[in-house]
């Protein structure tokens, strides 16, 4: 059951989309050094392995886990399969400010989830707020030129995230219908563990399908293999666990809202790591994104 917004959920919901905005610039750094499906797969198997030994019970003959697994299938393919994929495969065209902008479309996403598959009401602040998130997100996708936005031209990586967006948005709604024992699903790392054992397999089969359409790339050397590390700990373990408990805390429409602090994280990230100054119309849509947050938050 969702408790009131506090400083404790606010920070849960905070910096996890922090780590992920780190996300998105370091996979804009390794686009040319490994392809999409296999970073992916990379991140996620080192990160099960990690914390494989603080949580293998969860995978044990008896588990709570085996008599639920379909459920834990599907939350491991969209949220660990398909999002993370999609997202690095809309970084090889997209700008992390970008794609990160384009994620801010994730409120009107929850809302509709909500209201349509689990009859969630839809408050007039909650769908002001989401309009004015969407606002944010028009602006970048036309680059600030209404032109553009009338040609309907669109980056082909602004439309992978899009997708990412709507099977993640999906994926958060399941995080609270999680079926199990209270016991398995309030600890964290044998609820994260479930759902990356079968990211795992579900990342080994679209790396397959790469290799086999001739796409797969894979350049060794210790930029990747830091990489690996930064993305495995930082934005799987950590910003994972810190968005399944602040959801569970608050409620998903709620952590749609804070998910749009996405893009002022990669906007400052970008700039030191990657020298993408932002551009007016960014810092356009920057406004309309914090003002969507704070309508829809405020009580």
């Amino acid at each position: 059951m969702s408790q009131p917004l506090n400083l404790g959920t606010m920070a849960l919901l905070t910096t996890a989309p922090l780590l992920w905005a780190g996300n998105a610039v370091i996979g804009r750094l390794a686009h040319e050094l490994i392809s999409p499906f296999a970073l992916n797969l990379g991140r996620w198997l080192l990160a099960c392995l990690l914390l494989l030994p603080f949580a293998w019970r969860a995978l044990a003959k008896g588990s709570p886990l085996w008599q639920h697994w379909r459920a834990y299938a599907v939350l491991g393919l969209l949220g660990i399969g398909c999002y993370n994929s999609l997202l690095y495969l809309a970084l090889k065209t997209s700008t992390p400010l970008n794609a990160t902008l384009v994620n801010s479309s994730m409120p009107i996403w929850m809302l509709a989830l909500g209201r349509l598959i689990w009859g969630i009401a839809i408050t007039g602040r909650q769908m002001l707020g989401a309009l004015l998130s969407i606002a944010g997100v028009v602006l970048v996708l036309s680059r600030g030129q209404i032109q553009v936005l009338l040609d309907l031209q669109l980056v082909a990586g602004d439309l992978f995230m899009l997708l990412a967006t709507l099977l993640w948005s999906l994926y958060t709604w399941l995080l609270t219908k999680a079926p199990g024992p209270s016991t398995f699903r309030s600890d964290w790392k044998a609820f994260l563990l479930a759902q990356m054992f079968f990211g795992v397999l579900w990342s080994s089969l679209f790396t397959g399908a790469e290799v086999a359409m001739g796409a797969f790339v894979l350049v060794m050397g210790w930029k990747l293999a830091a990489i690996l590390l930064f993305i495995a700990i930082g934005p799987a373990l950590m910003a994972y666990h810190f968005w399944g408990w602040g959801v569970r805390r608050s409620n998903p429409t709620i952590a749609g809202f804070f998910a749009n602090l996405l893009p002022l994280f990669t906007a400052v990230l970008s700039v030191l790591v990657l020298g993408q100054a932002p551009q007016l119309y960014h810092a356009a849509a920057f406004i309309l994104i914090v003002g969507g947050i704070w309508i829809s938050s405020r009580r």
